[in-house]
């Protein structure tokens, strides 16, 4: 029981607020010690306990170069510096504006332009907190100024922001990939299908409501200034780079030209070409993208660092066996544990965030998917899936942090609660479909 105790050690450290990093690695030290007293049956000879305590963690040596010479890993910090670099390149503010006046003209136009502006910022960018409050910042305002519905508008913004947990090139889907030892690039691939068909329940539901109730999201006066004509070709100087570069980077990848660590390599390059192209790229830009991509990488790999000497500990202990008889002996096996193992997943990510899940929780799932027979690009989707939903719940969901801190006086908490519930109904809806129908999205 030693683990299982060190487990909800660790949660709770987490949901008060202490460093993640910091907290798996001062468990597993304090957590060691006990176990390997335990081990000696009570034994308190210092030596004792120190040998039992350093063989432990002997091989921990060896899974730290490991994870330094993981080719997989080595996407994270190329695709993060790309989304920065084109977040600093107001390539959110560009789409906005564009598909703005492109749909702006209908019921809800506005908050389908939102959509469609967080897929394209999913695919290019993939930083959450990057585009939400990008859009926050940019579409929040105009939706409020044209009479949208404040529930409407602050919904929508949170649900496009966290696209990019489930649009390639999602990190999210890098860390499962190392995480469930699957290459990226089917992971990539198998993501395309559920992330779409969420994009079009999101379009449908405001489409829907707009008719249903026509003051919640009115249309926009059109712009005598401009022709259809020149929105059209406004739209498209906007919109065809950064496409271009989604293609570049996702078409290398499906089509096996190149890995996704190399095809990350070309997503930066092409940023850096996009930012001079909208004039934006300077040394200062440049460097700052730098330092914010060594500090999130940095965080990331101490995470995993800290999560390996946690995972050591966790098997010393046996509590992985005892996990593992309790999940594989349940009624109606499968279906039940993956009921519950979602509902868990569900649970934490109201509290803690993806990479601590995906490193601490999914590998305790992981060898009991294996022994069940479930297929693991599956399991890794709904993974996916399930961790994006948990960035919109309430009260801790990250993109209600991010959008409240650039909301206007007049947007309350409350309002940013109640419009993302609708959102979290069509996640769990579309969740559950790729759960009953795997054939539908590829999964055999």
């Amino acid at each position: 029981m030693t683990g299982l105790v060190m487990f909800c050690a660790a949660l709770a450290m987490l949901v008060v607020g202490y460093p993640v990093a910091f907290t798996f690695g001062s468990v597993s030290i304090f957590f060691g010690i006990i176990a390997a007293v335990v081990y000696l049956q009570g034994d308190l000879s210092p030596a004792l306990i120190a040998g039992e305590f350093f063989q432990m963690f002997s091989m921990m040596p060896f899974r730290i170069y490991a994870i330094m010479k993981n080719t997989i890993l080595m996407a994270v910090p190329l695709f993060i510096f790309m989304g920065i670099l084109l977040q600093r390149s107001d390539l959110a503010e560009r789409l906005l504006e564009a598909m703005g006046s492109l749909f702006g003209r209908v019921r809800g136009g506005l908050a389908v332009s939102t959509v469609l502006v967080g897929t394209l910022l999913a695919a290019s960018t993939g930083v959450v907190g990057a585009s939400v409050v990008a859009m926050g910042v940019i579409s929040l305002p105009v939706m409020l100024k044209y009479g949208y519905s404040k529930r409407l508008a602050t919904g929508t913004i949170c649900a496009s922001g966290t696209l990019g947990q489930i649009i390639p090139p999602s990190i999210v889907l890098i860390i499962l990939g190392d995480v469930f030892q699957q290459p990226v690039g089917d992971l990539f691939r198998a993501a395309v299908g559920p992330g779409l068909i969420l994009v079009g329940c999101y379009i449908t539901y405001i489409l829907i409501i707009s008719v249903i109730h026509r003051r919640v999201a009115p249309a926009m006066p059109i712009d005598e200034d401009l022709t259809r004509r020149q929105s059209l070709a406004r739209a498209l100087f906007a919109i065809v780079p950064p496409l271009t570069l989604i293609v570049m980077v996702l078409g290398s990848i499906f089509g096996g030209i190149a890995t996704p660590t190399e095809s990350a390599a070309v997503g930066c390059v092409g940023a850096v070409v996009l930012a001079a192209l909208y004039r934006k790229l300077s040394w200062q830009v440049v460097e700052e993208s730098a330092l914010e991509t060594v500090k999130i990488t940095a965080m990331v790999f101490a995470i995993l660092i800290g999560a390996t000497a946690f995972s050591m500990v966790f098997v010393y202990t046996g509590a992985d066996y005892l996990v593992e008889d309790m999940l594989t002996n349940l009624p109606g096996q499968k279906w039940t544990f993956l009921i519950l193992s979602m509902l868990v997943i569900m649970a934490l990510g109201f509290f803690i965030d993806f990479i601590e899940i995906s490193y601490i929780v999914v590998p305790i799932l992981l060898p009991i998917a294996d022994i069940i027979g479930i297929n693991p690009l599956w399991f890794a989707i709904l993974i996916a899936m399930n961790l994006q939903t948990s960035f919109l719940t309430p009260p801790f969901g990250f993109s209600l942090f991010y959008l409240k801190g650039v909301c206007p006086p007049e947007v309350q908490t409350v309002d940013l609660y109640r419009g993302v519930i609708p959102f979290i109904t069509i996640q769990v809806i579309v969740l559950c479909s790729i759960v009953i129908f795997p054939d539908f999205y590829g999964f055999h």
